[in-house]
């Protein structure tokens, strides 16, 4: 039986030389190496033999299996080279190079990186939240009434199990204060919201937001607007007019817009907002703090600010976009400009 063997081993190595093609190679292989091949064949016949015998002839047949698959694989590698050869011919390699076109990051993208850059050199952590929330963490612990516009169906987008996708990121700022072991929590919350609006130049169902949220023992309002007035200083450039008007907002007391002062070639100058801010109110912290059932937040022992604004419009301000819907129809004439 090891005679059969050395005939199968010469057979096969001779006839590997010569395969023409990666048909034949794959009838070789099954030939040889398959269920029904020869190899396999033999190897069932080692049954057969004395069992002093069965030791040598395993080994033998190893030694063949290996030697006919290390032809297959050379033919093959030889076949491919061969068929790479014939597709190379023709090709002029003195030939230039087609250009490559530069692509680059969207200009959302652009601007938001900017923004968190920025504010992660002063100090702000990044943190993460679901888009899909509660209506705890998206309303009722940020301070907001039962009755309030924005918790209806006609503004909000619901799922039937009472879930919603969030309005802003400002669950995130929940779910810190929620997860915190210490304070001071400084965090900046970067992220899709969605509400239900009629689509135009300036309006979407969905935008990308950037939140901030600055909590610790003594937090002030000079705090809030040294840090905002600092931020768009880098976003707008030195010299950049801002102001703070009152406003009114659920989760923060007292309550302030943020307007900057536009500069356009051939347009008047006008005041635009830009952002929403305040210092936290006591009643998101007591919120926290009945959650918790700890003192850490407590609204006798924390102050803290926030702020809230649409990377969106920092955009359409800083690139002058006049069309919200610009940023989502991916023409390439339009994305080239911000390359």
């Amino acid at each position: 039986m090891l005679e059969d063997l050395d005939q199968i081993h010469r057979s096969a190595l001779a006839e590997a030389t010569s395969i023409p093609d990666e048909t034949a190679l794959e009838e070789f292989r099954v030939r040889y190496l398959g269920k029904k091949g020869s190899l396999t064949a033999a190897a069932a016949r080692m049954k057969d033999l004395a069992p002093a015998d069965r030791p040598l002839f395993g080994q033998k047949l190893n030694e063949v299996r290996a030697a006919i698959t290390a032809a297959l694989e050379d033919r093959s590698s030889a076949l491919m080279a061969a068929k790479d050869a014939q597709a190379a011919q023709g090709i002029d390699p003195t030939l230039p190079a087609r250009p490559l076109h530069r692509g680059s990051l969207h200009p959302l993208s652009q601007v938001l990186d900017r923004a968190v850059d920025t504010l992660r050199r002063m100090g702000f952590a990044l943190a993460e939240g679901p888009e899909v929330e509660t209506e705890w963490h998206c309303f009722d612990a940020l301070n907001t009434p039962p009755d309030h516009p924005a918790r209806k169906e006609s503004d909000t987008y619901y799922f039937p199990n009472g879930k919603l996708l969030r309005t802003h990121t400002s669950s995130v700022q929940i779910r810190t204060m929620e997860s915190a072991s210490s304070v001071p929590v400084r965090i900046i919350a970067p992220g899709t919201a969605f509400r239900r609006d009629e689509i135009d130049e300036t309006h979407s169902i969905s935008f990308t937001q950037l939140e901030g949220l600055y909590v610790d023992r003594d937090v002030s309002l000079a705090d809030l607007k040294g840090t905002l007035e600092a931020f768009f200083q880098v976003i707008f450039g030195a010299g950049t007019e801002i102001r703070f008007r009152p406003h009114f907002f659920p989760f923060t007391e007292p309550s302030f817009e943020i307007d900057v002062k536009l500069r356009t070639v051939g347009r008047a100058e006008r005041w635009v907002e830009i952002a929403g801010c305040g210092l936290v109110d006591p009643a998101v912290f007591a919120a926290v703090t009945k959650c918790r059932k700890d003192d850490l937040f407590h609204p006798d022992l924390v102050t803290g600010f926030a702020f809230g604004m649409g990377v969106d419009r920092l955009a359409m301000i800083q690139y002058g976009i006049p069309d919200l819907r610009l940023f989502n129809e991916n023409d390439v004439r339009f994305l080239r400009q911000f390359v």
